[in-house]
């Protein structure tokens, strides 16, 4: 991909749950792989920005009692329950190294998708926004349910960095190897080749910021 292909003013980078509980050893929703791609995250967030992309940190906030979370997971809000990603806690907090800055956006979500009983539909819309790309973790879940909600309310072009996503286990993010290049081969997961069959982009970063051509 190269800025000829790509209307940047009307395209938005959610970043997705990238939370200290979520990524950080001991966290009670680690992600073993979400580290592994915070310097990538962070790079796409600079080039987003630096292009005059509409950057949308999407984080997971939840009420302390558990009472806007998913029923099979509200056993974690008990009494003595560590309680992942409270509002107001560390555990919410974004992982060191990534920054909400002046003109990007903090949207909150309770549930895996990012447009689910939010207004990310609309801040898109009155943003000008008709793209989206998306990184973050983890890839079956709720990188999943925003892609797919993403195709159906008709966002186009659909992308998602393969290698700036991250799922739990390798063997869930590692599926299927292709060649994408004469030198260089890269993964993709069965997730991946499925947001691929309803039409959404799976590029490297590198090959998104047009760094590889």
């Amino acid at each position: 991909m190269t800025d000829m292909n790509v209307d940047w003013k009307k395209t938005a980078l959610l970043v997705i749950d990238m939370q200290n509980d979520f990524i950080l050893p001991g966290g009670p929703m680690y992600i073993p792989m979400g580290a592994s791609v915070v310097p990538a995250i962070k790079e796409a967030v600079d080039f987003a920005r630096e292009k005059g992309a509409f950057v949308v940190w999407v984080v997971r906030e939840h009420d302390k009692y558990g009472r806007d979370v998913e029923l099979f997971r509200r056993h974690l809000y008990g009494e003595g329950k560590e309680k992942p990603t409270t509002k107001g806690t560390k555990g919410a907090d974004l992982v060191e190294g990534l920054v909400i800055q002046e003109g990007d956006y903090k949207l909150v979500k309770t549930r895996f998708s990012a447009f689910f009983a939010t207004n990310l539909h609309t801040l898109l819309q009155g943003a000008g926004i008709t793209s989206v790309v998306v990184v973050g973790v983890q890839t079956p879940n709720c990188i999943r349910q925003t892609v797919f909600d993403a195709v159906a309310h008709d966002y186009y072009p659909v992308i998602v960095l393969s290698d700036a996503t991250a799922a739990k286990t390798p063997e869930v993010h590692t599926a299927l190897c292709y060649k994408h290049s004469v030198e260089d081969f890269f993964c993709l997961t069965a997730n991946l080749i499925d947001m691929c069959n309803v039409g959404v982009q799976t590029p490297t970063l590198c090959a998104w910021s047009g760094k590889d051509v």
